[in-house]
């Protein structure tokens, strides 16, 4: 059932005025967003027309946008992501791992998104693993699936990464390490290495001539400012954070399914748009028990839904260690082998988008509503072709 209100209608009623009054500091990429949001499931993008073998029923159904950024397109994504998954899960404790950035760092980052999100992925990966590996906590190899959010629950920008750990590894000996029960690595030690390799990294990313300034942030652009600024960072405390272990891999596939392709802000949170205002419904961290209403403007709305658009080509979901693409499938049968755990079968998903969504969600866009019989493909339509080039139609 379609929300009652979604981004796409904030963006439909709103959109032109924003393009217009942020035109000189709107990106490509994000106006690419807007349109793709904008024109996702209606006949801007096409469709086909389904008739009910039985009953008659007639559906139209338009094609979605596939855009990452999309509210309404991450579902089909993100159960197709958890079934490749499923066959990956080990028979042994998982944790969750939080790196976030001081608020310094983040507003460099919101102006350097490609070079500072790289950092803080490889800066949180290069922490477990070399923690991981050190013979005075676990002394093996792990591995990890980093998740990066840019986004708070007022989407004010906050960015940070979720890793989900294996709660063990491979020694050196080549057998497998089991950390301790109910504790993975040491979260102060974590912290500290994990801040000093982002810095390490930021200087080296500055001193490449890789990071731009502007606005408030131009004078950074002078070696000796951008040095005052980082020094303060070296003595604070950095966040990181490590939340109970889970009670087993379908947890893990549950709990990765709410953080993998999520967007800035669910279409279910939106209350109302009203006098040019947006209502949506957010979680104060600090206040966790208590519902909490945000109103904004839809000019701002917009900004700060568009603030955590992510470069073209860039991934938000990486893995690490012994679950790095490169070696995954022979680290895991070697693992599975050391547990004496059998390799897991793994069912080819069917070609037909129908046919998938039915066996990955339990949806069947096949059945007709109304009486339950086949529904019938019976035309299609193209995709509108406006004169100017079609901004819209990137699925990045």
């Amino acid at each position: 059932m379609r929300p009652a209100l979604e981004v796409a209608d904030i963006f439909r009623r709103h959109g032109a005025a924003y393009r217009v009054a942020h035109a000189a500091t709107l990106s490509n990429g994000q106006r690419r967003v807007m349109g793709a949001i904008e024109a996702c499931r209606t006949s801007a993008l096409g469709g086909h027309v389904e008739r009910c073998a039985d009953c008659g029923e007639v559906r139209i159904a338009y094609n979605s946008c596939r855009n990452r950024h999309c509210p309404k397109c991450q579902g089909l994504a993100r159960a197709q992501w958890l079934a490749d998954r499923q066959a990956e899960l080990l028979p042994v404790p998982y944790f969750h791992v939080v790196f976030t950035v001081p608020a310094a760092i983040a507003a460099i980052a919101l102006q350097n998104k490609a070079v500072v999100y790289d950092i803080l992925f490889k800066a949180a990966a290069e922490t477990v693993r070399t923690i991981a590996a050190d013979p005075r906590h676990l002394g093996a190899e792990t591995g990890m699936i980093a998740v990066l959010h840019t986004w708070g629950q007022n989407l004010f920008h906050h960015p940070h990464v979720h890793c989900i750990v294996p709660g063990g590894g491979l020694a050196p000996d080549g057998n497998w390490v089991t950390c301790r029960p109910g504790f993975f690595l040491s979260v102060r030690v974590l912290s500290r290495l994990y801040r000093r390799l982002f810095l390490e990294r930021l200087a080296a990313a500055f001193d490449a001539g890789a990071l731009r300034f502007f606005g408030e942030l131009a004078p950074l652009a002078e070696p000796a400012a951008f040095a005052k600024h980082l020094r303060p960072l070296r003595r604070i405390e950095w966040v990181v954070y490590a939340k109970r272990p889970f009670g087993g891999p379908p947890q893990v596939l549950d709990y990765l399914g709410r953080y993998t392709h999520r967007v800035a802000i669910a279409n279910s949170r939106l209350i109302g748009l009203e006098d040019g205002q947006v209502r949506f419904r957010w979680k104060d961290y600090r206040q966790p028990d208590k519902p909490k209403v945000m109103t904004l403007d839809a000019d701002e709305f917009i900004r700060r839904f568009l603030m955590h658009v992510l470069p073209d080509g860039f991934r938000r979901i990486r893995h690490f260690g012994f679950l790095a693409n490169a070696h995954r499938t022979a680290r895991l049968d070697a693992i599975r082998a050391l547990l004496d755990v059998p390799v897991p079968a793994v069912d080819a998903s069917p070609s037909d988008y129908r046919a998938r969504c039915a066996l990955l969600t339990g949806r069947h866009l096949d059945i007709c509503p109304c009486c339950g019989g086949a529904m019938i493909e019976i035309a299609t339509f193209a995709r509108a072709r406006p004169p100017s080039s079609p901004i819209w139609c990137d699925s990045s």
